[in-house]
Protein backbone atom coordinates (compact mmCIF):
# COMPACT_ATOMS: atom_id res chain seq x y z
CA UNK A 1 0.00 0.00 0.00
CA UNK A 2 1.39 3.15 -0.68
CA UNK A 3 -0.14 6.07 1.35
CA UNK A 4 0.16 9.54 3.20
CA UNK A 5 2.36 10.85 0.17
CA UNK A 6 1.47 13.74 -2.49
CA UNK A 7 -1.51 11.98 -4.84
CA UNK A 8 0.62 12.85 -7.69
CA UNK A 9 3.18 10.39 -6.41
CA UNK A 10 -0.11 7.52 -6.27
CA UNK A 11 -0.72 8.34 -9.62
CA UNK A 12 2.79 8.14 -10.62
CA UNK A 13 3.29 4.75 -8.76
CA UNK A 14 -0.10 3.57 -10.46
CA UNK A 15 1.45 4.45 -13.93
CA UNK A 16 4.78 2.10 -12.94
CA UNK A 17 2.32 -0.73 -12.06
CA UNK A 18 1.09 -0.20 -15.47
CA UNK A 19 4.36 0.10 -17.40
CA UNK A 20 5.29 -3.13 -15.48
CA UNK A 21 2.38 -5.13 -16.51
CA UNK A 22 2.79 -3.87 -20.37
CA UNK A 23 6.82 -3.58 -20.49
CA UNK A 24 8.52 -6.00 -17.76
CA UNK A 25 6.40 -8.93 -16.66
CA UNK A 26 5.94 -10.48 -19.99
CA UNK A 27 9.56 -9.86 -20.68
CA UNK A 28 10.86 -11.57 -17.59
CA UNK A 29 11.68 -15.03 -18.47
CA UNK A 30 13.22 -13.61 -22.49
CA UNK A 31 15.12 -11.27 -20.50
CA UNK A 32 16.77 -14.18 -18.38
CA UNK A 33 17.27 -16.62 -21.50
CA UNK A 34 18.84 -13.73 -23.58
CA UNK A 35 21.06 -13.04 -20.11
CA UNK A 36 20.58 -9.31 -20.63
CA UNK A 37 17.90 -6.17 -21.57
CA UNK A 38 17.21 -5.13 -24.97
CA UNK A 39 18.84 -1.57 -25.45
CA UNK A 40 15.61 -0.24 -26.24
CA UNK A 41 13.97 -0.63 -22.45
CA UNK A 42 16.67 2.47 -21.08
CA UNK A 43 14.36 4.83 -23.16
CA UNK A 44 11.26 3.58 -22.31
CA UNK A 45 12.42 3.42 -18.41
CA UNK A 46 13.33 7.61 -18.57
CA UNK A 47 9.86 7.96 -20.49
CA UNK A 48 8.31 6.54 -17.73
CA UNK A 49 10.18 8.42 -15.44
CA UNK A 50 11.98 5.79 -13.65
CA UNK A 51 15.57 7.25 -14.37
CA UNK A 52 14.97 10.58 -12.80
CA UNK A 53 13.57 9.58 -9.41
CA UNK A 54 16.52 11.00 -7.35
CA UNK A 55 16.62 14.26 -9.45
CA UNK A 56 15.05 17.52 -8.00
CA UNK A 57 12.82 20.03 -9.78
CA UNK A 58 15.53 22.73 -9.63
CA UNK A 59 17.83 20.54 -11.64
CA UNK A 60 15.15 19.22 -14.83
CA UNK A 61 14.03 16.21 -12.33
CA UNK A 62 10.35 15.17 -10.63
CA UNK A 63 11.19 15.72 -7.59
CA UNK A 64 10.52 12.43 -6.60
CA UNK A 65 10.40 11.63 -2.69
CA UNK A 66 12.19 8.60 -1.36
CA UNK A 67 8.65 7.16 -0.75
CA UNK A 68 7.90 7.30 -4.69
CA UNK A 69 11.90 5.61 -5.25
CA UNK A 70 11.32 2.65 -2.83
CA UNK A 71 7.76 2.17 -4.60
CA UNK A 72 8.38 2.41 -7.80
CA UNK A 73 11.16 -0.26 -7.12
CA UNK A 74 8.64 -2.94 -5.56
CA UNK A 75 6.88 -2.63 -8.14
CA UNK A 76 9.26 -3.20 -10.96
CA UNK A 77 10.73 -6.02 -8.62
CA UNK A 78 7.65 -7.90 -9.09
CA UNK A 79 8.25 -7.98 -12.92
CA UNK A 80 11.50 -8.49 -12.97
CA UNK A 81 13.87 -8.37 -10.12
CA UNK A 82 17.05 -7.63 -12.29
CA UNK A 83 15.74 -4.89 -14.05
CA UNK A 84 14.30 -3.44 -10.60
CA UNK A 85 18.38 -3.93 -8.90
CA UNK A 86 19.50 -1.96 -11.95
CA UNK A 87 16.91 0.77 -12.02
CA UNK A 88 17.40 1.12 -7.91
CA UNK A 89 21.52 1.54 -8.59
CA UNK A 90 21.24 4.01 -11.45
CA UNK A 91 18.53 6.53 -9.61
CA UNK A 92 20.25 5.96 -6.04
CA UNK A 93 23.73 5.71 -6.64
CA UNK A 94 24.90 6.74 -10.09
CA UNK A 95 22.10 9.99 -10.88
CA UNK A 96 21.88 10.27 -7.12
CA UNK A 97 26.15 10.93 -6.83
CA UNK A 98 25.44 13.83 -9.84
CA UNK A 99 22.94 15.41 -8.50
CA UNK A 100 24.63 15.33 -4.79
CA UNK A 101 28.19 15.74 -5.75
CA UNK A 102 28.71 17.17 -9.62
CA UNK A 103 29.63 20.55 -10.67
CA UNK A 104 27.17 22.53 -12.41
CA UNK A 105 29.04 21.80 -15.27
CA UNK A 106 28.93 17.84 -14.94
CA UNK A 107 25.08 18.13 -14.49
CA UNK A 108 24.63 19.97 -17.58
CA UNK A 109 26.37 17.37 -19.46
CA UNK A 110 25.14 14.50 -18.14
CA UNK A 111 21.77 14.54 -16.13
CA UNK A 112 19.74 15.23 -19.46
CA UNK A 113 20.85 11.63 -20.99
CA UNK A 114 20.90 10.22 -17.76
CA UNK A 115 17.34 11.12 -17.07
CA UNK A 116 16.08 10.07 -20.77
CA UNK A 117 18.52 6.65 -20.64
CA UNK A 118 19.98 7.93 -23.87
CA UNK A 119 22.75 7.57 -20.82
CA UNK A 120 23.27 4.52 -19.81
CA UNK A 121 24.92 4.16 -15.86
CA UNK A 122 26.63 2.33 -13.58
CA UNK A 123 28.53 2.68 -9.88
CA UNK A 124 31.94 1.19 -9.79
CA UNK A 125 32.92 0.72 -5.81
CA UNK A 126 33.77 -2.98 -5.54
CA UNK A 127 37.25 -5.00 -6.50
CA UNK A 128 38.87 -8.48 -6.34
CA UNK A 129 40.04 -7.60 -2.75
CA UNK A 130 37.57 -4.76 -2.06
CA UNK A 131 33.84 -5.64 -1.11
CA UNK A 132 32.51 -5.15 2.06
CA UNK A 133 35.82 -3.60 3.32
CA UNK A 134 35.53 -1.16 0.82
CA UNK A 135 38.31 0.81 2.54
CA UNK A 136 40.45 -1.42 0.65
CA UNK A 137 39.69 0.14 -2.99
CA UNK A 138 43.27 -0.26 -4.92
CA UNK A 139 42.35 1.64 -7.94
CA UNK A 140 44.59 4.64 -7.97
CA UNK A 141 43.73 7.82 -9.35
CA UNK A 142 46.16 10.59 -10.73
CA UNK A 143 46.13 14.08 -11.67
CA UNK A 144 46.53 14.67 -15.07
CA UNK A 145 48.66 17.87 -14.88
CA UNK A 146 47.72 19.71 -18.34
CA UNK A 147 43.67 18.97 -17.72
CA UNK A 148 42.52 20.53 -14.14
CA UNK A 149 39.98 18.41 -12.65
CA UNK A 150 40.84 15.33 -14.37
CA UNK A 151 42.77 12.45 -13.64
CA UNK A 152 44.00 8.82 -14.83
CA UNK A 153 42.43 5.94 -13.10
CA UNK A 154 44.33 2.24 -13.03
CA UNK A 155 42.98 -1.05 -11.33
CA UNK A 156 39.96 -3.70 -11.78
CA UNK A 157 36.58 -3.70 -10.53
CA UNK A 158 34.17 -6.51 -10.82
CA UNK A 159 30.63 -7.27 -9.77
CA UNK A 160 29.47 -3.73 -11.23
CA UNK A 161 25.98 -4.14 -12.06
CA UNK A 162 25.20 -2.73 -15.67
CA UNK A 163 29.00 -2.46 -15.73
CA UNK A 164 29.52 -4.32 -19.59
CA UNK A 165 26.45 -1.68 -21.00
CA UNK A 166 27.16 1.54 -19.10
CA UNK A 167 28.39 4.41 -21.03
CA UNK A 168 29.66 6.61 -17.55
CA UNK A 169 30.54 4.90 -14.50
CA UNK A 170 30.83 6.44 -11.11
CA UNK A 171 34.08 5.57 -10.24
CA UNK A 172 35.36 4.86 -6.68
CA UNK A 173 38.96 5.22 -6.81
CA UNK A 174 42.07 5.85 -4.18
CA UNK A 175 43.65 9.58 -4.63
CA UNK A 176 46.51 8.87 -1.77
CA UNK A 177 47.11 6.25 0.88
CA UNK A 178 44.46 7.23 3.04
CA UNK A 179 42.16 9.08 0.58
CA UNK A 180 39.37 7.72 -1.61
CA UNK A 181 37.28 9.48 -3.57
CA UNK A 182 34.37 9.70 -6.84
CA UNK A 183 35.27 9.96 -10.66
CA UNK A 184 32.61 10.00 -13.54
CA UNK A 185 34.33 7.73 -16.18
CA UNK A 186 32.94 6.93 -19.86
CA UNK A 187 33.63 3.80 -21.01
CA UNK A 188 33.63 4.94 -24.78
CA UNK A 189 37.90 5.08 -24.39
CA UNK A 190 40.69 2.92 -24.94
CA UNK A 191 41.17 3.17 -21.23
CA UNK A 192 38.24 0.76 -20.79
CA UNK A 193 38.09 -2.87 -20.83
CA UNK A 194 35.75 -5.47 -19.93
CA UNK A 195 37.82 -8.47 -18.55
CA UNK A 196 34.37 -11.01 -18.45
CA UNK A 197 31.11 -11.11 -18.31
CA UNK A 198 29.91 -12.58 -14.57
CA UNK A 199 27.02 -14.90 -14.78
CA UNK A 200 25.11 -15.64 -11.53
CA UNK A 201 22.24 -18.09 -10.86
CA UNK A 202 19.85 -15.18 -9.96
CA UNK A 203 19.32 -11.53 -11.56
CA UNK A 204 20.83 -13.13 -14.34
CA UNK A 205 19.74 -10.45 -17.12
CA UNK A 206 21.88 -8.27 -15.19
CA UNK A 207 25.18 -7.13 -17.33
CA UNK A 208 27.59 -7.75 -14.41
CA UNK A 209 31.64 -7.52 -14.88
CA UNK A 210 34.77 -7.22 -14.19
CA UNK A 211 37.01 -4.74 -16.08
CA UNK A 212 40.03 -2.73 -16.05
CA UNK A 213 40.97 0.45 -16.53
CA UNK A 214 44.68 1.45 -17.40
CA UNK A 215 45.24 5.54 -17.54
CA UNK A 216 41.14 5.59 -18.18
CA UNK A 217 40.56 9.01 -18.16
CA UNK A 218 37.77 10.26 -15.46
CA UNK A 219 36.41 13.84 -14.17
CA UNK A 220 36.52 14.30 -10.07
CA UNK A 221 33.72 14.85 -8.54
CA UNK A 222 34.31 17.17 -5.29
CA UNK A 223 33.56 14.65 -2.73
CA UNK A 224 34.89 13.09 0.26
CA UNK A 225 34.37 9.12 0.09
CA UNK A 226 32.20 9.31 3.06
CA UNK A 227 30.07 10.98 1.27
CA UNK A 228 30.00 9.32 -1.36
CA UNK A 229 29.26 5.98 0.74
CA UNK A 230 26.50 8.03 2.36
CA UNK A 231 24.35 7.58 -0.86
CA UNK A 232 24.18 3.71 0.26
CA UNK A 233 21.55 4.51 2.62
CA UNK A 234 19.12 5.68 0.15
CA UNK A 235 20.46 2.67 -1.95
CA UNK A 236 19.32 0.07 0.65
CA UNK A 237 16.39 1.44 1.02
CA UNK A 238 16.20 0.38 -2.93
CA UNK A 239 17.11 -2.89 -2.39
CA UNK A 240 14.43 -3.71 0.37
CA UNK A 241 11.95 -2.13 -2.17
CA UNK A 242 12.92 -4.45 -4.40
CA UNK A 243 13.50 -7.39 -1.95
CA UNK A 244 9.26 -6.61 -0.87
CA UNK A 245 9.05 -6.60 -4.53
CA UNK A 246 10.31 -10.23 -4.63
CA UNK A 247 8.23 -11.32 -2.02
CA UNK A 248 5.24 -9.68 -2.64
CA UNK A 249 4.86 -11.40 -5.78
CA UNK A 250 6.31 -14.93 -4.34
CA UNK A 251 3.11 -14.47 -1.63
CA UNK A 252 0.36 -13.46 -4.27
CA UNK A 253 1.69 -16.49 -6.19
CA UNK A 254 1.71 -18.76 -3.56
CA UNK A 255 -1.65 -18.37 -2.66
CA UNK A 256 -3.11 -18.41 -5.47
CA UNK A 257 -1.57 -21.73 -6.58
CA UNK A 258 -2.96 -22.61 -3.02
CA UNK A 259 -6.41 -22.47 -3.96
CA UNK A 260 -5.96 -23.83 -7.05
CA UNK A 261 -4.00 -27.12 -6.33
CA UNK A 262 -5.91 -30.19 -4.70
CA UNK A 263 -4.42 -33.40 -2.77
CA UNK A 264 -6.02 -36.24 -0.85
CA UNK A 265 -9.27 -34.19 -2.09
CA UNK A 266 -8.84 -30.48 -0.22
CA UNK A 267 -7.50 -27.51 -1.50
CA UNK A 268 -3.61 -27.06 -0.29
CA UNK A 269 -4.59 -24.06 1.46
CA UNK A 270 -7.20 -26.29 3.21
CA UNK A 271 -4.52 -28.36 5.12
CA UNK A 272 -3.52 -26.27 8.34
CA UNK A 273 0.34 -27.15 7.19
CA UNK A 274 0.24 -24.79 4.20
CA UNK A 275 -2.06 -22.23 6.69
CA UNK A 276 1.07 -21.87 8.41
CA UNK A 277 3.21 -20.93 5.94
CA UNK A 278 0.48 -18.67 3.98
CA UNK A 279 0.07 -16.98 7.68
CA UNK A 280 3.66 -16.61 8.08
CA UNK A 281 4.31 -15.48 4.59
CA UNK A 282 1.68 -12.76 5.28
CA UNK A 283 3.11 -11.66 8.51
CA UNK A 284 6.86 -10.86 7.50
CA UNK A 285 5.61 -9.14 4.41
CA UNK A 286 3.59 -6.99 6.49
CA UNK A 287 6.26 -6.17 8.70
CA UNK A 288 8.76 -5.70 6.12
CA UNK A 289 6.51 -3.30 4.58
CA UNK A 290 6.30 -1.05 7.48
CA UNK A 291 9.78 -1.61 8.20
CA UNK A 292 10.59 -0.03 4.68
CA UNK A 293 7.95 2.66 5.18
CA UNK A 294 9.55 3.60 8.22
CA UNK A 295 13.31 4.63 6.42
CA UNK A 296 11.68 6.13 3.75
CA UNK A 297 9.45 8.34 5.65
CA UNK A 298 11.94 9.08 8.01
CA UNK A 299 14.43 9.94 4.60
CA UNK A 300 12.00 12.24 3.13
CA UNK A 301 11.73 14.08 6.50
CA UNK A 302 15.48 14.39 6.49
CA UNK A 303 16.31 12.84 9.59
CA UNK A 304 19.35 10.08 9.58
CA UNK A 305 17.92 6.75 8.71
CA UNK A 306 21.32 4.95 9.11
CA UNK A 307 20.22 2.08 11.35
CA UNK A 308 16.75 2.17 9.76
CA UNK A 309 17.81 1.36 5.86
CA UNK A 310 20.34 -1.57 7.33
CA UNK A 311 17.16 -2.87 9.33
CA UNK A 312 14.99 -2.40 6.29
CA UNK A 313 17.16 -3.67 3.91
CA UNK A 314 18.40 -6.98 6.28
CA UNK A 315 15.12 -8.32 7.32
CA UNK A 316 13.43 -7.29 3.83
CA UNK A 317 15.97 -9.70 1.86
CA UNK A 318 15.74 -12.22 4.51
CA UNK A 319 11.91 -12.07 4.55
CA UNK A 320 12.19 -12.29 0.62
CA UNK A 321 14.29 -15.67 0.70
CA UNK A 322 12.12 -17.35 3.84
CA UNK A 323 8.83 -16.20 1.47
CA UNK A 324 9.90 -17.63 -1.74
CA UNK A 325 11.26 -20.92 -0.29
CA UNK A 326 7.86 -21.28 1.03
CA UNK A 327 6.24 -20.38 -2.42
CA UNK A 328 8.31 -23.18 -3.79
CA UNK A 329 7.10 -25.44 -0.73
CA UNK A 330 3.52 -25.16 -1.46
CA UNK A 331 4.34 -25.34 -5.45
CA UNK A 332 5.78 -28.35 -5.00
CA UNK A 333 8.25 -30.19 -7.86
CA UNK A 334 5.62 -27.64 -10.46
CA UNK A 335 7.43 -25.16 -8.08
CA UNK A 336 11.89 -26.57 -9.36
CA UNK A 337 10.51 -25.99 -12.96
CA UNK A 338 10.55 -22.53 -15.36
CA UNK A 339 6.91 -23.15 -15.95
CA UNK A 340 6.31 -21.47 -12.64
CA UNK A 341 7.43 -17.97 -11.58
CA UNK A 342 8.44 -18.89 -8.07
CA UNK A 343 12.05 -20.56 -9.28
CA UNK A 344 13.40 -17.40 -10.73
CA UNK A 345 12.34 -15.32 -7.46
CA UNK A 346 13.87 -17.58 -5.56
CA UNK A 347 17.09 -17.47 -7.39
CA UNK A 348 16.81 -13.58 -7.34
CA UNK A 349 16.07 -12.97 -4.11
CA UNK A 350 19.44 -13.95 -2.88
CA UNK A 351 21.12 -11.62 -4.36
CA UNK A 352 18.78 -8.81 -1.98
CA UNK A 353 20.95 -10.33 0.78
CA UNK A 354 24.22 -9.56 -0.68
CA UNK A 355 24.19 -6.28 -2.62
CA UNK A 356 24.65 -3.13 -1.47
CA UNK A 357 25.99 -4.34 2.28
CA UNK A 358 25.48 -7.73 2.64
CA UNK A 359 23.59 -9.27 5.61
CA UNK A 360 26.51 -9.47 7.91
CA UNK A 361 27.23 -5.93 7.61
CA UNK A 362 23.70 -4.36 7.79
CA UNK A 363 24.39 -6.13 11.37
CA UNK A 364 27.50 -4.49 12.15
CA UNK A 365 26.03 -1.20 10.96
CA UNK A 366 22.87 -2.10 13.26
CA UNK A 367 25.15 -3.21 16.45
CA UNK A 368 27.25 0.04 16.19
CA UNK A 369 24.52 2.39 15.83
CA UNK A 370 22.72 0.66 18.77
CA UNK A 371 26.09 0.82 20.84
CA UNK A 372 26.16 4.40 20.11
Amino acid sequence: MFVDVHPDEVKFIESVREFVAAEVLPKTREWEANKGFPDEIWPKLGKAGLLSLCVPKEMGGPGRSCAAYCEAIKELAKGDPALAMNVAACNALAVGHVVSFGTDEQKKKYLPGMMSGEIKLAWGLTEPDAGSDARRVKTKATPIADKPGYFHLNGEKMFITNGGKADLIIMIARTSETELSAFLMETAQPGFEVVKRIHTVGVSASNTVQFKLTNAVAWHTPCKFEEAIGLLYRGRLGIAGMALGIAEKALELALEYSKQREQFNRRLCDMQSVQNMLADNEVEVEAARLLLQKGYRMYDMGLPVVKESSIAKLYASETANRVTNRAIQIHGGRGMTPDYLVEKLWRDAKLTEIGEGCSEIQRMVIAKQALK
